[in-house]
């Protein structure tokens, strides 16, 4: 029988094939090369290779994109008619779920997979992949805490796990532990950017900018080549830590240069270029007409129904570029899906709607209406979407936007807990010496 590296039963395979399917699965572990094509090279040579459609299926699906959904959707109708062992049924049955845009549904089917065949690699990092994309601190980290000391530590994608863990500890707080367990992986595979960045998270949430720069420097060769599609969201963690500091013009060059500069579609670099713009507009800098080329891009994507987190940093740009009609057309989306059943329509209800409408009110200069909206949705944005330092922009919105009532009450409570998480943050202390200063004025 033909297994992977994990030593895992794979169906419909040979020996070729499976080698080419390992080392589609290693440049997915670590975010680099092309795992598609790789893919691919797998089916051309055993087309009935049921684990190399299932991996393919999981890069479309997790993508959050429409069209790439779509394609998830028909590899998914293809592999279910192979031949394949319970395994890869359990697979089969995880992918419908999440291409039915049911996350939680698709990431538990995932955790009660892990727990019969715990060396599967591809269950774990996209159940990881899974949690982060719904916002599950929890299971970011005990989805690998739980499976990591099934594995012993010279067993291939051992270092991969490590990364995976490093990331889960530290949205869950536990800094010290992630970075050491960042490290760690880094050390055993250097070219590993998840890890990489799970360190760099640990320095924003911790308000390390200097180390945060110094960090992304010393490390640049390894995660910034042309073949790592995850480079533009560390170049984005960098520019983060530039913009703590003030160094503004940093900023500016890092967005122009290595964020937007290669005009990448990919919705997850769309994110990063939306959210680094809309915290420059909030901190008062011109940023010129770089909204407009951004909603070019984000025209194939933001389509109200798919992905709520996605639609938000479309409807940033969208504000940005003056074009209201295409906001509004995602919150009538939204508004008018209450009989849809998925999970990501209740995210768009319950949390993207007021979300948006906060921004919305935020950038035509209604604050008042603003800090009502992101006030209470900050409390449930955690529904949905990314890390921590993503869904910093509605807290930095928040406090800017009381700020500028002239709330000074609402504004230094704002600030106060901003720095009471960042104390070494310049941009905190700016927003309470703002609010200070707004009560000396009275």
């Amino acid at each position: 029988m033909i297994t992977d590296r994990q030593n895992n039963r794979m169906t419909g395979a040979n020996q070729t094939a499976a080698e080419q399917f390992d080392d589609a699965v290693h440049a997915f572990n670590i975010y680099r090369g092309d795992p598609l094509a790789l893919a691919d090279e797998a089916i051309a040579e055993a087309p009935d290779f049921v684990m190399a459609h299932i991996l393919k299926a999981y890069l479309f699906g997790l993508a959050t994109e429409p069209e790439a959904t779509a394609e998830a959707r028909k590899l998914v109708c293809f592999a279910k008619n192979l031949p394949m062992n319970e395994r890869e049924q359990s697979h089969i049955a995880a992918l419908r779920t999440l291409i039915a845009g049911n996350w939680t549904e698709a990431a538990i089917a995932l955790d009660r997979h892990s727990a019969e065949w715990p060396h599967d690699m591809v269950a774990l990092q996209c159940g990881h992949l899974m949690d982060f994309y719904r916002a599950n601190a929890r299971n970011l980290r005990d989805r690998i805490g739980r499976t990591l000391p099934q594995w012993a530590t010279d067993m291939p994608g051992y270092p991969i796990l490590q990364g995976m863990y490093a990331f889960g500890l530290e949205e869950s707080g536990d800094y010290a532990r992630a970075e050491a367990m960042g490290r760690a992986a880094i050390d055993a595979e250097p070219l590993d950017c998840w890890a990489h960045h799970a360190v760099a998270h640990v320095m924003e949430m911790q308000g390390r900018a200097q180390d945060g720069i110094g960090w992304m420097m010393v490390r640049e060769p390894d995660w910034s080549g042309d073949d790592n599609f995850f480079k533009v969201h560390n170049w984005w963690h960098r520019a983060l830590f530039h913009l703590d500091l003030g160094q503004i013009h940093e900023v500016f060059g890092l967005y122009d240069g290595p964020v937007r500069g290669e005009r990448s579609s990919m919705a997850l670099d769309l994110v990063d270029a939306s959210a680094l713009l809309w915290r420059l507009h909030a901190a008062g800098h011109d940023v010129g007409d770089r909204w407009t080329e951004l909603t070019e891009a984000w025209d194939q994507h933001a389509d109200g129904k798919l992905y709520p987190f996605n639609d938000w940093h479309a409807a940033m740009a969208f504000l940005g570029a003056g074009q209201n009609e295409k906001v509004e057309r995602i919150l009538t989306a939204y508004r008018g899906n209450c009989a849809v059943a998925p999970e990501t329509a209740a995210w768009a209800r319950q949390t993207g709607l007021p979300l948006i409408e906060g921004f919305a009110a935020f950038w035509r200069g209604d604050y008042e209406t603003a800090v009502d909206k992101l006030h209470s949705t900050r409390f449930i944005a955690n529904s949905f979407g990314g890390s921590h330092a993503q869904r910093d922009v509605i807290d930095w919105t928040l406090t800017e936007a009381a700020i500028r009532t002239g709330r000074q009450g609402i504004a230094e409570s704002l600030a106060t807990e901003r720095l009471a998480l960042k104390p070494h943050s310049p941009v905190n202390r700016s927003f309470l010496a703002r609010t200070r200063e707004m009560a000396q004025a009275t």
